[in-house]
């Protein structure tokens, strides 16, 4: 299982590092000694938090947080659910507060190794992107 540094899960999860270290102490958080002694966090630990914070997030809060500029179309995250069949796999990668559902085919899924708590990048490629900017 991946592990990542407590700043890596800062980012990821969009707080600071004494908010980590803060939900580390108190169990919210549960961490590891890397392979350096260092303090880490689980991924797939890490992968379940991030869809804890999403669903308390209200998205009409969500949606106010646009700053007026265009996403790159790029959207790193962390894995959080892979449905295999025996052609196709659904992966869920919790970016932030928001989730990204791609369908692959069961091959490239298990190629790239997906699973719960892998860090992983959404790439998307669309003919119809709507960019907004609300009011201030």
């Amino acid at each position: 299982m991946p592990l990542f540094r407590i700043r890596q899960a800062a980012e990821l999860l969009g707080v600071s590092d004494d908010t980590v270290r803060r939900w580390a102490d108190t169990g919210r958080l549960p961490t590891v000694a890397d392979g350096s002694g260092r303090l880490a966090v689980d991924g797939e630990a890490l992968a379940r938090l991030t869809e804890e914070l999403a669903t308390a997030v209200p998205a009409s809060t969500r949606r106010h947080r646009i700053v007026g500029e265009s996403a790159r179309n790029h959207f790193t995250g962390l894995v959080t659910k892979v449905v295999r069949d025996t052609v196709m796999a659904q992966v869920d990668i919790q970016a932030g507060p928001f989730r990204v559902v791609s369908l692959m085919s069961r091959e490239a899924a298990d190629d790239l190794n997906l699973q719960p708590g892998v860090l992983a990048v959404a790439s998307v490629k669309s003919t119809n992107v709507v960019v907004e900017i609300p009011d201030a």
